[in-house]
């Protein structure tokens, strides 16, 4: 029931949110010290998850998020996580290797803001579509089951505008 609940509010985001273009491009460091572009994955959607290693529902939502990651990567979709405390490289690279996160974790600051604004919780995930505008976002954790929702939701809305534009 918590799931369902959840769900509706993910998607109840969706027109609160919608066509908001990112205030900056994501300019962040991966723990490889590549540096990483939001824009540079325009023709994807990108799940932008903010997280930290102290945080419960986010180390909860991982396996969802790695799950996603590796199911949409080289086809629709890729996930991002940034993390978003005081934490050392080598702390976040051993946190990748205990939870096999295959994503890139990219390195913040609780400072910095998030990409549309402050992160007012952990875990907060955006979603990007592949023209590059957020659409949506969720304060709270998230399951890859409502992602691949709010996706194919967002991709038949956009193609039932499109068959009665063209009638």
């Amino acid at each position: 029931m918590k799931r369902y609940l959840t769900l509706l509010l993910f998607l109840l985001a969706m027109p609160l949110a919608a066509n908001i273009e990112p205030e900056n491009d994501i300019l962040l460091n991966d723990l490889e010290n590549k540096l990483h572009k939001l824009s540079e994955y325009k023709g994807k959607w990108v799940v932008v998850n903010y997280w930290a290693t102290w945080c419960p529902p986010c180390r909860e939502e991982i396996p969802d998020l790695v799950s996603f990651h590796e199911k949409y990567k080289d086809t629709k979709a890729v996930v991002l996580g940034i993390n978003h405390e005081f934490a050392t490289v080598k702390e976040l690279k051993n946190f990748k290797k205990k939870y096999s996160i295959s994503y890139p974790l990219l390195r913040s600051t609780p400072v910095k803001p998030g990409i549309v604004g402050t992160i007012q919780g952990l875990p907060t995930t955006y979603i990007v579509n592949p023209e590059g505008a957020v659409v949506a976002y969720q304060n709270g954790p998230v399951t890859g089951e409502m992602i691949e929702s709010y996706i194919d939701a967002f991709e038949n809305r956009n193609d039932d505008e499109h068959t009665e534009e063209e009638r």
